[in-house]
Parts: structure tokens; C-alpha cells; sequence
């Protein structure tokens, strides 16, 4: 079949009649004769199927070639209609693997086919690298090479598309070799430069060798810059890709010195994704780290402490003086020192590392007059806030922080922006524990000298909210009646097993010797005898002051809410005097139960353990004793080496860890399977 030179009929279409199911035969077929006779009782243009494929949808479908060759004669404008998906023949060609020479002919009397777009904004020629249809993505690039750079909907080129697939079929090595330019605008505005570039894409597959292709082929792809994730360089040091930065560096060495929507540059990226090894290439091929600083005036060692990279941190500090003195305590634009950022953020183990070093200055203040100990104190008190509110009462406040900030509709879109960004960044949750430990860390290292007077009273006790308070009754409530009802039992037990132990010496010829002389020794001995006192007279303490405690929690309802912070601290010193007794006549009982026991060893390491827990008990009630105000003094100085000794056992475990784990996978390849 020669060139088909055919006057293209543009005109909608809208079906009136079904498709007969009969001339799905003769296409299946490829039967010309009977789809003659078929076809001139009705009006082809009128024949669609269900998805609004016309006759000539469905002959390409079914690669037949005598029928298709006929409805393009017959029928020309039935070539360029589109089914619901706005699919063409050439869609349907290339997604079925089709590449006929009347296929061909088509497209090349049809330019305008190439550049059609379906509902998912692909052209033929995405459709045919998608299925890995080589043939006819050959073709399609040779006849109009620019589609190659058109973007769908997802902003994915054919070569996008290529590299993606893992060059499937040698599609990409065909595509490169074209020889077209990159065009500036497509027919909908939306060309290569301004979507992702194809050199991404072997980023994300961490694929060098796709990438030494597309530089050879076409090195002008390297310098291509997406809006959100940057040109190739910027891509690559955000993923961590050491491989792709070093070829990079030495093919596009320009991309390191611009910045990317954000005003960051390659190396910030390379520091907030905590890989030092990229870090480590960067400063071999630019070793002036300090000319780079961002929108913000901030410098690498800025980037990698507000991020917590504690690594690039580290290792920035391990550099010789000439490079890294210029870094550590120089301040961006609002006067942080990386110390400033890295506490104002919660990086703890970022603020370990720098604080710890003798040439960080810990004292500098920013343009708000404040050190970093300054700021680990105020953004401790925002988390505890944060902790204490509800999530209703968060929700409320937000609510009247956008009525007192919202602006009417005739304002800029810039004010609006900004009052957008302002509430974004008032209700930004702080991190409890990373604050609460960087304020420990700097505790330590970084803290205004004051002498022990002054911080015990700088510290005030704060008195518990009206809802805390009774929310905090009716908990100890529960405790009390729970420590009454525990207690009760035990106290109505014991006699019980001294009348059963009495009764047995009666029933002697039915137990065994070893029995009964362990029953003789616990009850019947003078120290049996005054241990089993000990424990009732214990018990019945105990359950007694739980009594007067709950009788207490339930006065409180009745007399005035000021009396009630006193007699919830009375009551609770009761109730824990209750849970102490309590346990203290569990050990008794534990003695009573042993005393006759012939297993020496268990019963000296029971009695041990039980001490041992007795004067950790006995250290914890002494806590409990004192007053409220007393109480959060003691318990705000302790808070500090709580969470010191935390971070210290959560780091050095983790760092044991990834140094383990390397050689732990060693030494599994080692074994077979």
C-alpha cells in the first residue's frame, strides 16, 4: 500500500447505532468483502463501541491491515477521531504492538496524530515506550523527533518514560540518537525544561551507566533543572546517589554553584540527607565551603545542625582549622550559630556534638538576644504547654488565632501568604523529647553559672488546673479502693491457713514428714509466729489508711476546690503509705513462706531482691512525702540527668548497633543459603 494522502475531516462525531457484532468477524478476520456488504447498510462514521471506538480504533487494534487500508480510504475522517480516553489509532497501534507498514503510512500522512494526547496526556509515542513497542517508537521519534521531550500529565517524557523502564528493548539508545533540539514551548505549553528530566530519573534508579549514555548522547540533558527537585546535581545529593555525584562533578561542575528553589545549594542538600561521603566529594572539588550559604546566610555546617545530621556535623568538625573555623560560629541572617539552630529544632545529637567542642562558642546571643541555652529553655516550655493542652483546646486556639489573623478578599495574595505561613508556624508541634533533651545537654555544657541557692529558687512548683485536679482524685480514688480491696483479702487469709495449719496436726498420718515439719517451722516456731503478725498487723494498716484516704478524696467534693490541691497531696501520701505497707507485708509473707523451706539458695536470693526493691521503694516515698512545691523543685533539677543518662544509653546503643550490623551481614554471607 502506497502513502495515503488523505484530506483530514476534523468535524466531531457523536454515535448513534452500536456495532454490529458480526463485523468484529470479518475484522478479526481481515475479511474485505463481507465488511464491504456489513458496512454499506449503515453509515460507518455512526458505528462506535461501548468505549467510543470507531471502526478504524478497532481494525488497528486487531492489526488488520486490508480492512484498515479501506476505512482510512473510504472513511479519511475516521483517522483522526478519538475513542473516551481521547485515544487515537496510532495510541491504539503503539499500546498493541503494532507497527504495519499502513500503520506507518497513516502517521506519515497524519503528522498531527504524533502529537495527539489522550486523557492521560501521552502521545503515541509514550504509549509505545511504555508496552517496550521498539518498532514503532523508532519510527515515531524519526518523524517527529520532538515528542520525545513532551510531557504527560505526571510530568514523564518518552525518554523519561525510557530510562524509567530500565532502557527496556534498547528503547532509550534509539530515542538519544535523534537528533532534535529541544523545543521550547510544546503545542499545550508544557515542554521538557519545565517538568522532570530524564537524567532524574537514572538518579532515582541510582543508575550511572543510563547516565554516561545520556551524556554522550546528549550532555545538554545534564543541565536541565526540574522546579522542585533541581537541576541533576541538586537530585542527586538529596538521594544520597555517591556514584552519580562524582560523575557529575566532572561532567557538570556548574551545577554545584547554583541554587535550587529553596536558595539551597548541591552540598546543603548533600548535608540534610546525612550523607558524609558526598559531603566528602563536594569539599575536594570546592574545599571553600564557607562562600556557600544559602537564602538564609546559612552555611553547611547551619544546614546539617537545624537537620540533626550528626554525622556530617561530626565529621565537618574532624576537618583541618582553615575550613571549618570559618563555620562554627558564624550566624545567618537572624543571627543563629548552627548551636542556635541545631537547639531551637530539638537536635540533640547535634547539639552534643558541637556544644562539646571547645571552639563553639556557647555563649553568642541572635538577633532576638538569646544563647542557645536561652532557646532550649523557652522551647522546653512550649513542649510541655504543647503536652498539657488538649487536642480540643489546641483546635481552639487555632481556630481564633485564623479569625484574629484572616484577611479580606480584596488583600494581596502576599499578605495572605504570609498570614498563612505565620499559622503554619505558630502551631508547628515541638518535639517533647528532643527539646527536653537538648536542654539537658545544654544544661551540662552550656548553662549561666548559678550557684545552687539560685536555682532552687528560680524554680517554682506550679499549682495543678481545677479539671486536673479532680481528674487526678478520682484516679487516686480508684487506687485507694483497689489497695482496700487487696488488703482486706490478705488480712482474712492468713488466719485461715494458722486454723488449717492447727487442724493438720490431727491428720498427721496423711502428709508426709517433710511437710509437716515445714508447716511446724513457719507457723508454730516463735519467728514464724511474729512474722505472721508483722504482716497482719501490716495489712491492716495499710488497709485502714487507704479507708481514711478514700473518706478524704470524697470530702473533697463537698467542701471548697482551694481545699482540694491540699487534702489530693494529703491523700496521696496516704494512699502511696498504703502501697508501701502493702508491699512491705508481701515481703513477710514471702518470709513466712520460706521459713521452713529446705532451698536455702532461692530463699536468700528472694530476700535480696526484696531489699533491694525496699530501698528503692523507701528513696521513691520519700519523694512522695513532700509537698508539691518542693516535689517540682526536686523533680526539675533530677529531670536534667534523666534525660542526659536517656540520650547517652539511646545514642551509644545505636552507634554500637550500626557498627555491629555491618559485620554481623559479613559474616552471614560467609555461610551458605
Amino acid at each position: 500500500m502506497g502513502t495515503l494522502l488523505i484530506k483530514i475531516d476534523d468535524e466531531p462525531h457523536e454515535p448513534n447505532e452500536m456495532m454490529d457484532p458480526s463485523l468484529y468477524e470479518f475484522i478479526k478476520l481481515d475479511s474485505v468483502v463481507p465488511f464491504k456488504s456489513c458496512v454499506r447498510k449503515r453509515s460507518a462514521k455512526e458505528l462506535q463501541t461501548p468505549a467510543g471506538n470507531s471502526l478504524l480504533h478497532v481494525a488497528v487494534s486487531y492489526g488488520s491491515d486490508n480492512i484498515t487500508s479501506y476505512l482510512a480510504e473510504t472513511f479519511p475522517s475516521l483517522i483522526t477521531i478519538q475513542n473516551s480516553q481521547k485515544d487515537t489509532i496510532l495510541h491504539l497501534a503503539a499500546r498493541e504492538g503494532k507497527a504495519s507498514h499502513t500503520i506507518k503510512s497513516l502517521a506519515e500522512s497524519n503528522p498531527s496524530l504524533m502529537r495527539k494526547k489522550n486523557t492521560k496526556g501521552n502521545t503515541p509515542l509514550h504509549d509505545a515506550v511504555i508496552k517496550g513497542n521498539k518498532e514503532l517508537a523508532i519510527f515515531l521519534v524519526s518523524k517527529d523527533p520532538e515528542v520525545a521531550y513532551y510531557n504527560n500529565k505526571n510530568g514523564r517524557s518518552p525518554l523519561y518514560l525510557a530510562v524509567e523502564n530500565g532502557n527496556k528493548k534498547e528503547i532509550l539508545d534509539c530515542l538519544l540518537k535523534t537528533e532534535a533540539s529541544f523545543p521550547k514551548e510544546s503545542e499545550d505549553g508544557d515542554a521538557l525544561p519545565k517538568g522532570k528530566s530524564p537524567v532524574h530519573a537514572a538518579i532515582e534508579q541510582r543508575n550511572r551507566d543510563i547516565l554516561e549514555k545520556i551524556e554522550k548522547a546528549k550532555p545538554e540533558l545534564l543541565c536541565l533543572t526540574d522546579k522542585e527537585l533541581g537541576n541533576s546535581l541538586h537530585y542527586a545529593s538529596s538521594r544520597g546517589f555517591l556514584e552519580g555525584v562524582q560523575f557529575l562533578l566532572q561532567k557538570f561542575l556548574n551545577g554545584a554553584y547554583k541554587r535550587n528553589h529553596e536558595g539551597n545549594y548541591p552540598i546543603h542538600l548533600a548535608c540534610k540527607n546525612d550523607s558524609v561521603d558526598v559531603v566528602k566529594e563536594f569539599l575536594k572539588i570546592t574545599p571553600f565551603p564557607k562562600e556557600f550559604l544559602n537564602e538564609k546566610g546559612q552555611n553547611i555546617l547551619h544546614v546539617a545542625a537545624e537537620n540533626g545530621k550528626g554525622n556530617v556535623v561530626r565529621y565537618i568538625l574532624r576537618q583541618e582549622k582553615t575550613l571549618v573555623e570559618p563555620l562554627l560560629n558564624e550566624m545567618d541572617e537572624d543571627g543563629n550559630t548552627p548551636l542556635h539552630l541545631a537547639t531551637s529544632h530539638g537536635q540533640s545529637v547535634a547539639a552534643f556534638v558541637l556544644v562539646r567542642d571547645k571552639r563553639v562558642d556557647s555563649s553568642i546571643v541572635n538577633n532576638e538576644n538569646l544563647t542557645p541555652y536561652d532557646i532550649a529553655e523557652k522551647q522546653s516550655k512550649i513542649a510541655v504547654e504543647q503536652y498539657e493542652k488538649t487536642d480540643e483546646m489546641l483546635a481552639e486556639d487555632r481556630k481564633q488565632f485564623d479569625s484574629k489573623n484572616s484577611t479580606p478578599a480584596d488583600k494581596t495574595k502576599d499578605k495572605k501568604q504570609d498570614t498563612k505561613k505565620a499559622s503554619q508556624k505558630h502551631y508547628e508541634l515541638v518535639d517533647y523529647y528532643g527539646a527536653m533533651t537538648t536542654l539537658s545537654i545544654l544544661y551540662f555544657h552550656a548553662r549561666p553559672k548559678k550557684s545552687l541557692y539560685e536555682r532552687f529558687t528560680s524554680t517554682q512548683g506550679k499549682p495543678p488546673r481545677k479539671q486536673e485536679t479532680k481528674s487526678r482524685t478520682e484516679n487516686l480514688l480508684v487506687v485507694a479502693v483497689l489497695v482496700v480491696g487487696v488488703t482486706f483479702a490478705g488480712a482474712i487469709q492468713m488466719p485461715q491457713l494458722r486454723d488449717k495449719n492447727n487442724s493438720s496436726e490431727h491428720l498427721q498420718e496423711f502428709n508426709s514428714t517433710a511437710t509437716a515439719s515445714r508447716n511446724s517451722t513457719a507457723f508454730d516456731s516463735p519467728t514464724g509466729s511474729s512474722l505472721l503478725d508483722g504482716y497482719l498487723c501490716l495489712d491492716v494498716w495499710a488497709l485502714n489508711t487507704s479507708v481514711v484516704a478514700a473518706i478524704i478524696l470524697l470530702w473533697t467534693n463537698l467542701n471548697d476546690v482551694k481545699f482540694a490541691p491540699f487534702a489530693l497531696w494529703f491523700s496521696s501520701l496516704m494512699v502511696g503509705g498504703s502501697i508501701y505497707m502493702m508491699c512491705l507485708s508481701f515481703f513477710f509473707a514471702v518470709s513466712i513462706a520460706l521459713g521452713g523451706s529446705n532451698y536455702g539458695v532461692f530463699a536468700i536470693i528472694i530476700i535480696v531482691v526484696g531489699i533491694a526493691f525496699f530501698v528503692a521503694q523507701t528513696l521513691l516515698y520519700i519523694q512522695w512525702i513532700l509537698p508539691p512545691s518542693v516535689n517540682q523543685i526536686i523533680e526539675g533539677l533530677i529531670s536534667y540527668y534523666v534525660y542526659y543518662i536517656s540520650f547517652f544509653v539511646l545514642v551509644y546503643s545505636w552507634r554500637w548497633l550500626t557498627d555491629k550490623l555491618p559485620d554481623l551481614r559479613r559474616k552471614k554471607g560467609n555461610y551458605p543459603g
